[in-house]
């Protein structure tokens, strides 16, 4: 038969710390403390394993795990010299879940189970004080009603509080005995009006509706958003940890005081190395979580109880050696003697992540290639961007997708005119749109952050904000967008009104919340991206699109651009307008007057890129995006470019119409526009060639790469191949310069992909564009998938939101074909990616381990890639 129970307590556990994928990570850490020698509780663990078969079986338990349970008491009888359900010494039992990977309060507890009316006299002939006892029971039908048989928590609350009025006092504290006793009654009356049956008496039914409430709250709403936030598998299951009572809450005086208490080995939030923990006289767990009464800081039970304040830092010192990781403890005083219920990794800021790293590794408790994977590559995020002040509390209106992190304060505006116009007042604004194109970037560039109620992680507004550094929450579907106002139910927020985002979280707050700046230790975090530069073998570069981008993207450590966007450098003041007359001008000749006036603008773009990056590489792609994106929609603006170019209306609005495209995604863009107006393509690689001839007279080394974007076929890179070499030719004959550049393409295009071997024989590199890649593969748009991808998820027909982590399963495997077929042409082919997967840790490591030689993203996720390559790199060396 299977083993489903394991025991631990006394001087032996069935358990060890590596046995948590099992025994959960609670479970396997309290049969470690046991085997170390530390004074916890005795109690058992039902494994993972029964919670999957509690699934498989329609919510049965399998064959035998009654039994075993049943045998695992009467050990726990032994060790305790108490007996479950005897009313004279009886002995109460905690039921807790316990997930292999920490998911804090997403799952429920039961405590003090057990107790009925007879056991509960045995509690006060042990403790002596009747008032504990009735305190005891009374917790236990709450969170029995609450967590077994879901009676709303606030109906017992009602009734705390009714009694505390009638009594006249304020505290839980201040109820007399007699009052307790009244309020169990009264729990139990409730119960049976909410649930229609007797409040069980039976310790035996007790404990087995609350071991089945456990593994039911795997799958309750918080703990399975919680996964989906956290990338938790949904089969892994939670183990299910009984566990002796101890009671901080039996009263007690002085050194013979009881109390409860939780407590860090170091700062979670600063990384500092000092204890960190409050505690709680005459309370169990759950009132220091609560926040009912005000807890004390850890350091004064030095004063109040400094025997048992040495042991608790002894254990402190003893756990932090064994498991070399700052630990999060909960622990119990009972009339004087201490006992410890958990010990885990501790849940810490990015900035104490990054600090335990480092200075662990100078304690000499971890090695380095230790330090550089205990920092979570997505943390870093913190250390970037401004946040709410983390003590300040507020209400959030309504929430939605965290497209860009940090935080921003600013008054509400809906178009980006208005956003220039108010930020030129010297006006803090929010940009709130339905949805942003690039012809809102001026608005963009202006706000403190972008707000949008439709699109998903890449979307172009979460695209755009994070390769400029700015808050953005997208996709935050319960906002209607009205006349100068957006409504979520009956809140209103109008023009002008202050708002505050979250971007971290993707919450939408109302009202103007303080902003600190993180506290980053900068030695601490230069010293972590040495060691991650020293050990990664994967280049690391940033999308950019102007010279202030690649300032940026160079002081956050990258080596080269991997990606210059060249269509979002037409919305610029006085560009558009050209852009505009060359799209809407009905011969190739009128175009390329307009291209005129674009060619030493954009000349001037490449040249500013290519003297900060001062050598490193630089990757231009030609323009991809469709052409409708750049003309006016709105009546106003197609009046005024009519007037400027001197023709009717009326034919602007048909040419405009004649733009418009079905599916413009599969449309006239990328190479097909190069090819059908080349004069386009001839005038972008003019540009990039002068301005690499401009700074190469400067003495400045560059070597520009251009781009071909959305090939599918051979033919389509001939052409337009021949093209930049034609161009490149003539441009450097006109300089008196001879710079070199390489010519390759975007592999976005799924044939493209599966025909790499052909395509390489006329590029010299290959760029996977994966979120067009992604798009193509699973017939999906990435601005509206968002409509359905939660349910997906939900309904685990997807792990992760294939935008945001690359499909490694099936766009993993276009990319992996891509690879080996143009290195079997080209062996020495650059392999790189450029799309929003390039900033995502675990698509990183996928890229590492295909071997690719460069990752891009943009600029504010440089530092997390970097320590995401060295990672992948411990993980797979290569």
């Amino acid at each position: 038969m299977a083993k489903y129970v394991y025991f631990f307590g006394g001087e032996q556990a069935e358990g060890r710390a590596d046995m948590r994928n099992l025994l959960g990570g609670k479970g396997a850490n309290l049969a470690e403390m046991v085997n170390l020698g530390i004074p916890v509780p005795a109690g058992f663990t039902i494994t993972t394993e029964v919670c999957t078969l509690f699934y498989q079986n329609d919510r049965q338990w399998p064959e035998g795990l009654e039994e075993q349970i049943k045998e695992n008491i009467k050990k726990v009888e032994e060790a305790m010299g108490s007996k479950f359900g005897d009313p004279d010494n009886p002995l109460l039992f905690g039921v807790r879940s316990g997930a292999r990977v920490s998911m804090p309060g997403m799952m429920d507890t039961v405590l003090n189970l057990g107790l009925n009316d007879d056991t509960v006299q045995g509690i006060i002939k042990m403790s002596g004080d009747e008032r504990f006892a009735y305190d005891c029971y009374r917790r236990f039908v709450q969170m029995y009603g609450d967590v077994v048989k879901g009676v709303d928590h606030d109906e017992f609350e009602a009734l705390i509080q009714a009694k505390k009025d009638a009594r006249g006092v304020t505290l839980d504290t201040e109820l007399t005995a007699e009052d307790l006793k009244e309020l169990v009654a009264e729990f139990k009356a409730k119960y049976k009006e909410v649930v229609g049956e007797d409040f069980p008496t039976d310790p035996w039914e007790q404990l087995k509706g609350s071991v089945n409430a456990v593994f039911l709250s795997w799958m309750n709403p918080r703990a399975i958003r919680y996964r989906r936030i956290n990338h938790i598998p949904g089969d892994w299951g939670t183990a299910v940890n009984v566990q002796a009572m101890v009671y901080g809450n039996m009263g007690g005086e002085g050194q013979e005081a009881s109390g409860t208490g939780v407590a860090f080995t170091r700062n979670p939030a600063t990384g500092e190395r000092h204890y960190y923990g409050e505690y709680l006289w005459n309370a169990q767990g759950e009132d220091v979580v609560a926040g009912i009464r005000t807890p004390q800081p850890l350091e004064k039970l030095e004063e109040e109880m400094p025997e048992v304040y040495k042991q608790l830092t002894d254990i402190f010192e003893k756990l932090e050696q064994h498991y070399t990781d700052m630990q999060d403890v909960e622990f119990t005083i009972q009339r004087g003697k201490l006992y410890m219920l958990q010990t885990r990794a501790g849940k810490r800021t990015g900035t104490a992540a990054v600090r335990i790293a480092v200075e662990m590794e100078r304690e000499g408790l971890i090695d380095r290639d230790t330090a550089v994977l205990r920092v979570p590559p997505g943390d870093l995020d913190q250390l970037l961007h401004p946040q709410i002040d983390p003590n300040t509390k507020y209400e959030v209106l309504t929430t939605g997708l965290p497209a860009s992190p940090g935080a921003a304060v600013g008054r509400v505006v809906f178009t980006a005119e208005e956003a220039e116009e108010w930020a030129e007042r010297g006006e803090k604004v929010i940009l709130v749109r339905n949805e942003t194109s690039p012809e809102d970037i001026g608005g963009m560039d202006v706000a403190e952050g972008i707000l949008t109620a439709r699109g998903g992680m890449t979307s172009h507004a979460a695209v755009v904000a994070r390769g400029m550094g700015k808050c953005c929450v997208a996709g935050a579907g319960d906002i209607v967008i009205g006349d100068k106002q957006f409504s979520v139910g009956d809140v209103v927020v109008k023009e002008g009104d202050w708002i505050t985002l979250n971007g971290t979280d993707g919450e939408v707050i109302v009202g103007k919340m303080e902003l600190v700046e993180p506290e980053v230790t900068s030695g601490d975090f230069g010293t972590l991206m040495q060691w991650a530069d020293e050990i990664r073998t994967m280049e690391v570069r940033a999308n950019a699109d102007t010279p202030h981008d690649a300032e940026v993207a160079r002081g956050f450590g990258a080596q080269g651009i991997g990606l210059v966007r060249t269509e979002h450098m037409f919305f610029g003041e006085g560009r558009i307008t050209a852009v505009r007359q060359m799209i809407l001008a009905d011969n190739a000749e009128d175009r390329r007057k307009a291209l005129a006036k674009l060619l030493p603008m954009q000349q001037a773009d490449f040249a500013g890129i290519f003297r900060v990056m001062k050598g490193l590489p630089v990757t231009i792609r030609l323009l991809d995006p469709p052409l409708h994106e750049f003309v006016p929609h709105e009546d106003k603006q197609i009046a005024e470019l009519a007037e400027e170019m001197n023709v009717p209306v009326e034919k602007l609005e048909a040419r405009i119409e004649s733009l418009k495209e079905f599916n413009p995604m599969l449309g006239h863009r990328g190479c097909r526009l190069a090819i059908t107006y080349p004069e386009i393509a001839e005038m972008q690689v003019e540009a990039i060639i002068a301005a690499a001839c401009e700074v190469a007279k400067e003495g400045i080394n560059v070597v520009p790469e251009i781009m071909i974007p959305l090939v599918g076929t051979t033919g389509e890179l001939e052409i337009l191949k021949e093209l930049c070499d034609r161009v490149a030719k003539e441009t450097m004959e006109k300089a008196g310069v001879e710079v070199e550049y390489h010519v390759g393409t975007m592999i976005e295009v799924p044939r493209a992909a599966l025909i790499a071997d052909k395509i390489a024989e006329n590029a010299e590199f290959f760029s996977f564009g994966t979120n067009d890649l992604t798009q193509m593969s699973f017939g999906f748009s990435r601005d509206d998938a968002g409509s359905f991808i939660n349910e997906y998820r939900d309904r685990d027909i997807l792990e992760r939101d294939p935008f945001q982590s690359l499909d490694q399963e099936g766009v993993g495997q276009l990319v992996e074909i891509g690879v080996q077929k143009g290195r079997s042409t080209r062996p020495e082919i650059k392999l790189g990616i450029c799309g929003e997967h390039g900033g995502d840790p675990d698509s990183v490591e996928f890229f590492h381990r295909v071997g690719l030689n460069y990752v891009s993203c943009s600029p504010y996720r440089v530092p997390i890639a970097r320590l995401a390559a060295a990672q992948a790199q411990i993980k797979n060396p290569r």
